[in-house]
């Protein structure tokens, strides 16, 4: 079975990419490969459910370009789709002088990103969100929230309408390439295409040196623990509430966030996990540390973040110590409000000196392209991060193959 491209992994990037290959090149035979039985069961289907706005990054940077054009591509699809969202948006709340100032100078930053806020005082905090506390804070209306994996159901179905191949259940085992094309054995078959990309998440190193290439990151997956707030108080914040991030901490904080299906959740820490897609609380991979363990770059991250990760594992450990990160801007909440929920796990791509990598990672080859790393905010980005992914292939399109 012959294809002009074949993209592995099924999460929203991968799911994007190949929407994107079918719809500009229409004559082209496209595949979309995943290992497990449904769609988006990874990274995308473990997210807060946050359409970004792209107010923390760098302005003029990439990061803040496509978060931008992805938070209005997003919404235009769920319009035309009609899949529900609400744009909520994001409150970030300050609760001492220095959080005021980190704000301020945030608040600069979005306005030359582009993005609209408007400051408010204690007074409008407690009359916008009267369960919230803070001295200042920075409203985006913007930013929305909806469910992910709807939008992921979508894309899919829109790519096989316009021709292109879904195979499930089909994990790769081995890749190779010559002069005149790639191939990729699968549990069940094998195909041969003339472009691979892969979009593969949380195995996205394993998968490049599978396929003959040379990564020199290492993937550590860290935990994003989260809570859902008992039923009767989900009427707690109106906006998503977030801390203001601190520069000296490589993730946001734990935040307050209303989901589409009208719960509340609190959360992501952010904790070493000892298996890349293990979920339950206490999963162990043998294969996955011994993976992050011989990697020197994995201690230097270490030692370089100490002090952070320690107290993230804390809060792991301890759910009063969870509880009082929470309270610091939602002072009402208390132990019995914060009830189970399923953990979600972050890719995260460690550099040979230790450095967490912030920025898109790519790998290629004459046929294969391989995205090593699609940093957050990938879904609310994923539409344009496509488009980039298939800009960078345009170039040197195949010829069109048949289809057997």
């Amino acid at each position: 079975m012959d294809y002009d491209y074949c993209v592995i992994g099924g999460g929203i990037v991968g799911v994007a990419t190949a929407h994107a290959l079918a719809d500009r090149f229409p004559d082209a035979g496209v595949v979309l490969v995943e290992k497990e039985a449904e769609l988006g069961r990874h990274q995308t289907g473990h997210n807060s459910g946050v359409i970004h706005s792209g107010i923390y990054y760098a302005p003029g940077s990439l990061k803040a370009r496509l978060c931008a054009e992805g938070e209005r591509r997003t919404k235009a699809f769920c319009r035309e789709h009609g899949i529900a969202f609400e744009e909520r948006g994001k409150l970030i709340v300050a609760t001492t002088s220095l959080e005021e100032q980190r704000l301020d100078a945030l608040w600069h930053r979005a306005k030359l990103n582009g993005i609209v806020t408007e400051s408010l005082s204690a007074g409008d905090i407690a009359e916008r969100e009267p369960h919230i506390a803070g001295t200042k804070a920075l409203f985006v209306p913007a930013a929305a929230i909806v469910d992910y994996l709807e939008v992921v159901k979508k894309l899919a179905d829109a790519f096989v309408k316009m021709g292109g191949s879904l195979l499930l259940n089909n994990s790769v085992m081995a890749i190779s390439e010559d002069d005149d094309a790639v191939r990729v054995e699968l549990n069940d078959r094998t195909i041969r295409s003339n472009k691979l990309v892969a979009c593969a998440g949380l195995q996205s190193d394993r998968l490049a040196r599978m396929a003959g290439l040379n990564p020199t990151h290492q993937i550590v997956p860290f935990r994003g623990e989260y809570y859902k707030v008992r039923q009767e108080r989900s009427d707690l914040c109106h906006a998503m509430i977030y801390p203001v991030p601190d520069p000296d901490l490589p993730f946001l904080g734990i935040h307050l966030t209303p989901m589409i299906n009208g719960r509340l959740t609190v959360g992501p820490n952010a904790v070493l996990g000892f298996a890349r897609e293990g979920y339950p609380k206490f999963s162990v991979s043998i294969r996955d540390i011994a993976s992050y363990a011989s990697f020197p770059g994995f201690w230097r991250s270490i030692r370089a973040n100490l002090k952070s990760g320690v107290a993230e594992m804390m809060d792991s450990v301890f759910k009063a110590r969870y509880l009082r990160a929470c309270q610091k801007y939602c002072p009402s909440l208390d132990l019995d409000d914060l009830q189970p929920m399923s953990a979600g796990i972050r890719a995260q791509a460690v550099a040979t000196d230790g450095t967490l990598i912030h920025d898109f990672l790519f790998l290629d080859s004459p046929r294969q392209l391989h995205v090593c790393n699609a940093p957050s905010p990938a879904a609310t980005s994923a539409l344009p991060i496509a488009d980039m992914i298939v800009d960078r292939l345009q170039a040197d399109r195949p010829t069109a193959t048949s289809r057997r």
